[in-house]
């Protein structure tokens, strides 16, 4: 979705009308033409029908093989529950206000609208003026056979998200088919709006999140590998594909999925290819690469997200496991399966605190205050914490709390707040005083028994 182009083209706002009248959003013609519109020189059809006899054989060869794909994967899904029709259309849109542009990539453009009922969404359609358009253009001559081309790339998302639900894809709230003003058919998804994923601001976050990204992306690519429609393979697999919805990692960009997996006569046709390294595959007996798609997605994985985000800063104990999922992801000797299994026995290692195991015992050289907070405030730094203010991390039990101010020179004292994690962990505040108390029935101070040497608690 082009997530750079999005930032740097944020703040552009039209209405809803316009961005349907935008040139870039012109989709498909309708049929008969009349002469001279749509730059096909005669009649075009609706899309699925046979392309038009007038476009260049090249386009109109590239107009069935899409028309195929998309037709394909429409009996794969059966129809369905999921492709059920329903939610927005073309009068919420219509309705919409504060439309801006958000950025447009190769196929499409995005935008932001609030919606008359309350919410915002994402408006996505092709982007008849994007890269994609214009190079057709330049090789067939042929804007409207060019636009109907990147068409079924948005028809083919459409698709797949009324047929894929899963909490790591982005939801299709519905769309419009607009075809009143002119000669040319537009299509609008309307979609869940998120944010886009900044790897920079992440690798900075604690590594509790950063670990729950993770563990959302190999969820999300089980689901992929086991998926309605068969294994699926993002063919443009890059964190830009992915935003963040309440917290949540999703992809948002679909329109690079296949539901194909590469045919073969031998192993040797089997090789898979990535810029660094290659991995031969096995071909089976029904003429398939093994695994193909789950593996394209299980090491772009690796590359883009494990190995940024999940060793820094991990508690200690939890890195000799972490690095043997980063070595079995990398060199692909676990699939998907195996994967999900060793990031889920790392994550009820974490949540149970089982990691701590071995460890001394600390807390008895605390004193612990009942009924008392220290007074919030600025205090001392440490990386990575949940507020910018001061240290606050996620911890199992005052013992491992106790730990960690131990390991902290500047902490004398901490308390257990009533703010909890993701993983139902709570956070403590370390602070380098004790002396600012204030009273709190549900709150305990602990402080360091050696802070409170020589003072009156």
């Amino acid at each position: 979705m082009a997530a750079a182009a999005a930032r740097a083209r944020r703040g552009a706002r039209l209405s809803a009308a316009a961005l349907l009248a935008l040139p870039a959003l012109a989709l498909l013609a309708l049929p008969a033409l009349p002469p001279g519109r749509g730059g096909a020189g005669g009649d075009e059809a609706q899309p699925g029908s046979s392309p038009p006899l007038l476009l260049p054989p090249g386009l109109r060869e590239e107009l069935r093989q899409r028309r195929r794909d998309l037709r394909r994967l429409e009996a794969a899904a059966g129809g369905g529950e999921a492709a059920a029709t329903g939610g927005l259309g073309c009068g919420d849109l219509s309705r919409a206000t504060a439309v801006s542009v958000l950025g447009w990539g190769f196929t499409k453009v995005v935008a932001r609208a609030a919606l008359a009922s309350g919410g915002t969404v994402a408006l996505k359609s092709v982007h008849g003026a994007g890269r994609e358009v214009r190079r057709c253009v330049q090789r067939y001559g042929a804007p409207a056979g060019c636009r109907r081309l990147a068409a079924y790339k948005l028809l083919k998302e459409v698709t797949l998200l009324q047929r894929l639900q899963h909490p790591g894809i982005v939801k299709l709230h519905g769309q419009c088919y607009d075809n009143s003003g002119d000669a040319e058919l537009r299509v609008t998804a309307m979609l869940e709006l998120g944010s886009p994923l900044e790897m920079i601001q992440l690798l900075q976050t604690p590594w509790e999140e950063r670990f729950k990204i993770c563990l959302s992306l190999v969820k999300l690519l089980f689901y992929l590998a086991h998926s309605p429609l068969g294994s699926i393979v993002l063919l443009d697999f890059q964190p830009r594909q992915f935003v963040m919805v309440d917290g949540n990692l999703k992809v948002t960009d679909m329109d690079d999925a296949s539901t194909e997996e590469l045919s073969c006569k031998e192993d040797n046709d089997c090789t898979l290819d990535f810029p660094t390294k290659s991995f031969p595959l096995k071909c089976s007996v029904v003429g398939r690469c093994e695994g193909i798609n789950e593996k394209k997605n299980l090491f772009n994985a690796y590359r883009y997200f494990f190995t940024y985000l999940l060793p820094h800063s991990a508690p200690p104990a939890l890195r000799p496991l972490l690095s043997d999922i980063l070595n079995a992801t990398g060199d692909l000797r676990y699939g998907i399966n195996e994967t999900l299994r060793a990031f889920e026995k790392v994550l009820h290692l974490y949540k149970s605190g089982l990691y701590l195991q071995k460890r001394p015992l600390l807390l008895k050289d605390y004193i612990s205050l009942k009924g008392f907070r220290t007074v919030e405030g600025e205090d001392y730094k440490c990386w990575p914490s949940y507020s910018h203010l001061g240290c606050l991390l996620s911890i199992h039990s005052a013992e491992e709390a106790a730990a960690i101010c131990n390991s902290q020179s500047q902490c004398q004292s901490f308390i257990i707040t009533q703010q909890r994690t993701w993983t139902g962990r709570p956070l403590a505040s370390f602070q380098s005083s004790w002396t600012d108390l204030i009273p709190d029935t549900n709150a305990v101070v602990y402080i360091k028994r050696s802070a409170s040497s020589g003072e009156r608690l």
